[in-house]
């Protein structure tokens, strides 16, 4: 098992509630297109972890449950808290409503609109009327690998840390991934001084190149290795880094855009080896999304 420093790290709770519903009207789209489809935030009820990233009537599409902490004000300071806290795989507990109570699993953060989606049970999302509070454990930045300084962990929980199946191998971390992408594809989010909030956009507008790699099956959730690309202090260009990241959004019209990723980990070294499997998706690791028993 891997040695980290979780005892150290601290838990905090952060509130946020449901974000409003957004779209670009008339945007237009990498092929000279006009595109009028939904876009982020709401409360989504049939795009789910587990469902396809790619072919979606949308842009940015985001699953289950998008939230912020304050949609008016989404430039400053207790946004970007927010954004930066939510880990992937802490509890999020709504605070009011018919779903009061009710349980689910922080999924990603998108940048730009600063929101934090988080997975909550269909019977859930039904009850739930968007003005609910949520309140998320977060726990996970901070986190480290005792005995791999040059590997760096953001956005992690500990949670998922320890379900992603990473095998120690010669001084190397063995990553089990769904897919792994070609830095020449990263587009929106290249450049970006902090890669502990927000996400990473996959360019989709080749789409030949797009279905050689086998990317047109890409799904939320998915846990990917994004080569020659270097996620520590900003997302840049590096040959021989490694990045593994989480889809975190589906696919967009524009230019530069596509299936969002947050960063997970980051080594510029060689010491992650992404291994191909189909078992990578945080669906399965937790139980969500389409993955979720049916009979819970």
């Amino acid at each position: 098992m891997l040695k980290t420093n979780e005892h150290d790290l601290v838990a905090l709770s952060v509130l946020g509630q449901v974000a409003p519903a957004m779209v670009w009207p008339s945007e237009v789209g990498h092929n000279g297109k006009v595109h009028n489809v939904p876009a982020v935030g709401g409360i989504c009820y049939n795009v789910l972890v587990g469902d396809k990233a790619c072919g979606w009537a949308a842009d940015h599409i985001e699953p289950a449950v998008s939230s912020v902490a304050d949609p008016a004000k989404r430039n400053d300071k207790e946004n970007k808290v927010y954004n930066f806290l939510a880990c992937v795989g802490n509890e999020a507990t709504i605070l009011n409503g018919d779903a009061k109570g009710q349980k689910g699993i922080v999924t990603g953060h998108h940048g730009g609109v600063e929101h934090v989606m988080i997975d909550f049970p269909q019977a859930v999302l039904n009850k739930m009327n968007g003005d609910e509070k949520i309140r998320i454990s977060s726990l996970g930045q901070g986190l480290k690998l005792i005995g791999y300084p040059e590997v760096m962990i953001s956005s992690t929980s500990p949670q998922l840390l320890k379900k992603m199946g990473i095998v120690e191998k010669k001084g190397k971390l063995e990553v089990p991934v769904a897919h792994i992408i070609p830095g020449k594809l990263m587009g929106s989010g290249l450049g970006s001084l902090n890669t502990f909030t927000g996400d990473f956009d996959i360019m989709t507008a080749d789409e030949a190149e797009i279905k050689k790699l086998g990317l047109d099956t890409l799904k939320l959730g998915d846990i990917v290795a994004i080569t020659d690309m270097d996620a520590k202090y900003g997302w840049c260009y590096k040959t021989g880094a490694v990045m593994i990241g989480v889809i975190i959004h589906g696919d967009s019209n524009a230019s530069g855009h596509g299936p969002g990723v947050t960063s997970l980990m980051a080594s510029t070294d060689g010491t992650i080896v992404p291994v191909k499997t189909k078992e990578a998706n945080i669906g399965k690791l937790f139980q969500i999304g389409r993955y979720r028993s049916k009979k819970k």
